[in-house]
C-alpha cells in the first residue's frame, strides 16, 4: 500500500471521528463581541516573589486575616495557613477534595473554603464542617469563590451545576448557562440561588458598603453585579463586558476599585468557532493531551468603582507566575494566586 493511500486513509478516519464520535456536551451558539483595542503588552508583573514555593501545587484563591496571615487551598486538599511574613506554614485541614476560594475570619479562627468537589465548607484547625452543597434541591458541582458580609451572610458561587471538576473543559466547550452566584445565612441554615444561568459563575467580592456583589462570569468575558441594597437592591447588571481574557477571581481593595485576574487572554480562533456548535463538538473531541492550551500569560486588571479598566499589569516573559486566577491588594503589595502554580506570588504595588 502506498504511504500516500495510508495518509490518505488516516485522515479520513480523523476527519469521521471527528465530526462523528459522540459526546455529552451540546454546544449552544454564541457570537463573542468584537475585542475592543488590545493595551500593549507589559512587564509590569516581572520579578513575581514566591511565597511558599513548593509548600503545595495551585493556591488557587487566597485571603488574609487581620494579622497580615495569608491562606490558601492546594490541588491535594489541604488548607494551609502561611505567617504574614510568608517564611513558615500550617496546615489547618485536609477537605478531601479541591478548596478553590477562601476567606479567612478576622481573628484567623475559621476559613471559609469554597471547595469544587465538597460544597461551601467551614474549616478551623484538624475539622471541616460542610455549610451546603445544594440549592433548589440542585447540588453544586464546581463551588469556586467565597466572600462573606459583615452581617454574616455568605456570598459564592457555582461555576457549574451540570459538570465537575474532572470536565471543566466540557463547561468551556458546551458554552451552557449553568453557574449560579449563591448566599448562605449559617444562622438559619439557608442556601439562596441569587443568580443563576451564568456562564462559569467565578470569583466573587463585595463593593463600598456592601451595597452589592460582583461575580466573574468567565466565558461571557464580563463582571457582573447583584445589587443587595437600594433602589436595584435584587437587580442584576453587568458591570463590565468584553473583557480582554477570561475572568478570574475578583476583590475590592477597600478604597477606590478591585482587583481581576484574567486566567488568560482571549484566544481568536476559539472566539471563531463559539458560533458553531458542530466545530466546538469537533474540537472537544480531540484528546485533551494535544488539544491547545490557553497561553502562559500572567495578568490582573484594576477596575475602578465605575467597573472601568484604570490598570493593566502583565508579564507574558518566560518563567512568568501565570496562570494568575486571584490578587488581593494588602498594604503596598500585590497578592497572587494560582490553580497551576506551586506557590503563592507577591510583588510591591507599582
Amino acid at each position: 500500500m502506498k504511504i500516500s493511500s495510508v495518509i490518505g486513509a488516516t485522515l479520513v478516519a480523523a476527519i469521521a471521528y471527528l465530526s462523528f464520535w459522540p459526546v455529552e456536551i451540546e454546544p449552544t451558539a454564541w457570537v463573542p463581541p468584537t475585542p475592543t483595542q488590545e493595551t500593549a503588552r507589559n512587564q509590569a508583573l516581572k520579578g513575581i516573589k514566591r511565597i511558599g514555593l513548593n509548600v503545595g501545587v495551585g493556591p488557587e484563591g487566597i485571603s488574609f486575616d487581620a494579622a497580615g496571615r495569608i491562606y490558601a487551598g492546594y490541588v491535594d486538599g489541604r488548607v494551609v495557613r502561611f505567617s504574614a511574613d510568608g517564611q513558615s506554614h500550617e496546615e489547618l485541614a485536609n477537605t478531601g477534595g479541591r478548596p478553590w476560594g477562601t476567606f479567612a475570619a478576622e481573628d484567623g479562627s475559621a476559613v471559609l473554603v469554597a471547595d469544587a468537589v465538597k460544597g461551601l465548607l467551614r474549616v478551623t484547625p484538624g475539622k471541616v464542617e460542610l455549610l451546603t452543597n445544594e440549592s433548589d434541591g440542585v447540588p453544586f458541582r464546581l463551588t469556586d469563590d467565597v466572600v462573606q458580609a459583615k452581617s454574616g451572610i455568605i456570598y459564592f458561587s457555582d461555576a457549574s451545576s451540570k459538570y465537575g471538576l474532572d470536565k471543566m473543559m466540557a463547561d468551556v466547550f458546551e458554552h451552557g448557562a449553568y453557574g449560579r452566584l449563591l448566599s448562605h445565612d449559617p444562622q438559619t441554615h439557608k442556601t439562596k440561588t441569587l443568580a443563576s444561568g451564568l456562564h462559569v459563575a467565578n470569583g466573587v467580592t463585595l463593593g463600598p458598603d456592601e451595597a452589592y456583589v460582583l461575580v466573574s462570569e468567565t466565558l461571557q468575558y464580563r463582571v457582573m453585579r447583584y445589587w443587595l441594597k437600594g433602589p436595584k437592591a435584587g437587580q442584576f447588571e453587568p458591570f463590565i463586558e468584553n473583557l480582554p481574557g477570561f475572568p478570574d477571581n475578583i476583590s475590592y481593595n477597600g478604597r477606590d476599585g478591585f482587583w481581576l485576574a484574567i486566567f488568560a487572554p482571549r484566544d481568536e480562533l476559539f472566539d471563531r468557532i463559539l458560533p458553531y456548535p458542530a466545530l466546538l463538538k469537533a474540537v472537544y473531541r480531540i484528546p485533551e493531551a494535544i488539544r491547545p492550551k490557553a497561553a502562559k500569560h500572567a495578568r490582573v486588571l484594576k477596575l475602578d468603582l465605575n467597573g472601568k479598566v484604570v490598570a493593566d499589569l502583565q508579564d507574558a516573559t518566560d518563567g512568568a507566575y501565570a496562570p494568575i486566577t486571584s490578587v488581593r491588594e494588602r498594604g503596598a503589595s500585590l497578592y497572587f494566586g494560582s490553580i497551576e502554580y506551586p506557590s503563592i506570588g507577591q510583588r510591591p504595588l507599582p
